[in-house]
Parts: C-alpha cells; sequence; structure tokens
C-alpha cells in the first residue's frame, strides 16, 4: 500500500521508532494518528513535524484500557475521514531477570501492553479497514518473538504471540483488502528501557560487554518498516541482527538459543 494520501494510525507514536515512523510517513505525503500514553512526548512528535503537522493528530490513549481503544476509530475518522492503516508499534520490556524473580505485576503488564494492546487495536480498526479499497495492518513483533533471550522470557513471549497473531490475521484476510505485515526489530537505539521502567544504569553498565547489543538508529528502522508497508510484505526483519539471528535459529534453534545466552549473561549476573 503507498502511503500518499492515506490515513495511519501509529501507536507509539510519541517516541522512540514510532515516532520516526510518524515523521516518515508525514514526509511521504500521509496523514498520521499518532497514539500514546504520554501527551507530552505526542507534543514533542508534533513539534518535530514542523509544517507537516497540519496532517498529523495526536490522541492520547492508554491501550490498554479497552473502552478508550474501542472509542480511537470515531475519533480518528472524524478528524481525517478515513483510516486505511494502523501501525501496532507501542510495546516495553521487562525487567531484566529470568522467570522465577519476575513477579506477575510486571508479567501481567508486559502481556498487557504488548499483546492485548495490539490486540484491541486490532478489534477497534479492522471493521474500519476493511472498508477502504485498500488497507493495511502491521505488527511489531521483535527478534525476541522468534529467538529465546534469557531475562526477557516474558517479553519475548508476548512478542511471539504477536508473530503469530500477526501470521494468523494474514491468512484470515488473504482474500480481502487489507495486507497484514509482521516486524522484526533487533537492536534500535531508542528509549524503550526508560518507558518499560528498567534500571537504565544497570542495563547500559552491562550492555557494555555485549556486541548483542549494537543498535540501528531509529529513523532508519522506520524507513525499512514504512518501505516493507509499500511493498506489502508478509515478514520485514530491521537490522542485519535480526536477519542474522532470523537465519541461524532456522538453521539450528538450539545453537542460536546457546549464542544469545552466551552474549545475554553479562545483564542477568
Amino acid at each position: 500500500m503507498i502511503v500518499q494520501n492515506k490515513v495511519i494510525v501509529v501507536t507509539g507514536g510519541g517516541n522512540g521508532m514510532g515516532r520516526e515512523v510518524t515523521l516518515n510517513l508525514l514526509g511521504k505525503g500521509a496523514s498520521v494518528a499518532a497514539v500514546d500514553i504520554s501527551e507530552s512526548a505526542l507534543q514533542e512528535t508534533a513539534v518535530l513535524a514542523g509544517d507537516k503537522a497540519a496532517k498529523l493528530s495526536t490522541h492520547v490513549v492508554d491501550i490498554t484500557n479497552q473502552e478508550a481503544v474501542a472509542a480511537l476509530p470515531e475519533q480518528v475518522i472524524a478528524r481525517h475521514g478515513a483510516v486505511d492503516g494502523l501501525l501496532n508499534n507501542a510495546g516495553i520490556i521487562q525487567p531484566f531477570v529470568r522467570v522465577n524473580e519476575l513477579d506477575m505485576a510486571a508479567i501481567n503488564r508486559v502481556m498487557n501492553v504488548n499483546f492485548y494492546g495490539t490486540v484491541y487495536m486490532i478489534k477497534a480498526f479492522l471493521p474500519h479497514l476493511l472498508k477502504r479499497p485498500e488497507a493495511h495492518i502491521a505488527n511489531v513483533s521483535s527478534m525476541g518473538g522468534f529467538l529465546p533471550v534469557p531475562g526477557q522470557s516474558v517479553y519475548g513471549a508476548s512478542k511471539a504471540a504477536v508473530k503469530l497473531l500477526t501470521e494468523g490475521l494474514h491468512s484470515e484476510l488473504m482474500n480481502t483488502n487489507v495486507n497484514v505485515t509482521v516486524i522484526f526489530p533487533g537492536a534500535i537505539g531508542t528509549n524503550i528501557t526508560a518507558n518499560s521502567g528498567v534500571d537504565i544504569q544497570q542495563l547500559s553498565a552491562n550492555a557494555e560487554q555485549s556486541s548483542a547489543m549494537k543498535a540501528m538508529e531509529p529513523s532508519k528502522a522506520a524507513a525499512i518498516i514504512v518501505d516493507g508497508i509499500e511493498q506489502n510484505r508478509y515478514r520485514v526483519l530491521v537490522g542485519s541482527d535480526a536477519k542474522l539471528m532470523d537465519f541461524l535459529y532456522r538453521l539450528s534453534p538450539q545453537r542460536a538459543a546457546h549464542f544469545i545466552f552466551k552474549q545475554m549473561q553479562s545483564l542477568l549476573g
């Protein structure tokens, strides 16, 4: 789906990769409804949009609130006249601890944001997308959604759920006007740790010891994602690390898992 003159909803549009996708879409002539839990972050995105802000609307919504999400399509359509696309980008990681040390509140929070938030958005917008001549849904999974990462097992489970949900949705919508893409970013240089409530100082100190933490610029990741949407790609691997680990995991899942364990061992202590 060529994004020019389309109306696209982007969750997590207030920062990081979601903000960069929003700006990229605006630069390609799309109208964007940016959704985020942080009003100040959305305001900053609007400022960065500059003279393209006229085609941007901002919506302060907690995507784990099903009622608030259900009311969102009407707000977007009232502002833009239609809705043609949905990018479910919003997500959080968990503290870098083993499952045995992770409390249920953290587990529920990760699943509610990453999986149920995505489900709520799809359920709210899909009926409207099916009425359009052409539409697109893109869901952000993760390299951790197909490869086990110690200390991020619940996060990985939530992103694996997004992966299978997206692939199932693609099959269900195969004979419709709605195309579906699943996105697998590797390490991207965003502030997801701060937004997730993770101990940044501990993470940064340990990350210096790990070559697996090299990150792609969010603007470059955004360009890859938007290009994947425009090409109606089934899956999009973002970053050389995601591509490499996808290859290695399909070649030998156990060896790939062991490799990641060695890379991440310092984060677990």
